[in-house]
């Protein structure tokens, strides 16, 4: 009995001890209430207002504007907890909190090396912005048009219709194009003709044929260039150069130039060879081949 007695009296004491601390803390538990609800307070509207000013200041940047706000409230939220921590007298927990905060960031950078270095990648392409939200690229392997960029992702849209997702930081190191920087393209057209044609006369037609061609831009004029002499024509190549907007313009002016070239050599009569092969064979065959007629 004493000692069921005796235990009551040290749980009693101790957990008047712990209600004795309670109660002396609840002034500092009190401002650590108000500390934290006026930091989320404060962390949302600054949210708010980097995501009102960040567009004025460099439209098209949405992933990034997104990264600086979220950043900017994960901030606020932090200094406020800590601070919430020190107005408690928890002042090594806060330096455990931190230091543990260290390891795991070293841990997951060691663990997720190609998450981190899409997620650095994606952050440099927003920030120097070499393409944006529909421009036409091509990268080493694909071709067409961007429809997102995300941190980690570009979505490119192929001349096909398939939905490329490609890594950032693929996109970083490789060699990119980008045909939506300027506004105009050239269109190159290859072609051949007899050996027998007039070269001059040749060029004369091509030339006429891209007269009244529409959108050309009448700044560069068509130029015939004769390149080669093939196995079975002189080839030559038409470039001129015209608004660029879209993949569709670029095709469609070329199949329009191949078309008015097709034309106007069948009007002129002059031709457009097939590839030929000449076969020498010996004469015993040839003996052969006429005894057998």
């Amino acid at each position: 009995m004493l000692e069921i007695h005796r235990t009551f009296n040290l749980l009693s004491n101790k957990v008047m001890s712990w209600v004795e601390q309670f109660i002396l803390l609840l002034p500092n538990l009190f401002i650590t209430i108000l500390v934290l609800t006026a930091t989320v307070f404060a962390a949302r509207l600054t949210r708010r207002a980097l995501a009102s000013v960040l567009p004025r200041m460099s439209p098209g940047a949405v992933t990034l504007h997104s990264l600086i706000s979220t950043l900017a409230y994960v901030a606020v939220l932090l200094v406020g907890i800590f601070f919430g921590l020190e107005v408690l007298g928890l002042d090594k927990t806060v330096t455990s909190l931190l230091a543990g905060v260290g390891i795991i960031g070293l841990a997951l950078g060691f663990a997720f090396q190609d998450i981190a270095a899409n997620f650095i990648s994606g952050i440099i392409i927003a920030v120097q912005r070499p393409f944006t939200v529909g421009d036409v690229i091509q990268t080493d392997a694909f071709f067409g048009t961007i429809e997102c960029i995300n941190l980690r992702t570009l979505d490119l849209r192929q001349v096909t219709g398939e939905l490329v997702r490609m890594p950032n930081r693929k996109v970083f190191e490789s060699a990119v194009t980008n045909y939506s920087v300027t506004t105009r393209r050239r269109v190159d057209v290859e072609c051949g003709v007899a050996y027998r044609s007039d070269l001059d006369q040749v060029r004369a037609v091509v030339l006429a044929a891209m007269e009244d061609f529409p959108e050309l831009l009448t700044e560069q004029p068509p130029q015939v260039m004769f390149t080669g002499f093939a196995d079975s024509a002189i080839t030559f190549s038409l470039r001129f150069w015209i608004p660029y907007r879209r993949q569709v313009d670029y095709v469609g002016a070329k199949s329009e130039a191949i078309m008015r070239i097709k034309r106007a050599f069948d009007a002129a009569g002059i031709v457009i060879p097939f590839p030929m092969r000449t076969l020498e064979l010996p004469a015993e065959v040839l003996a052969r081949l006429g005894g057998a007629v």
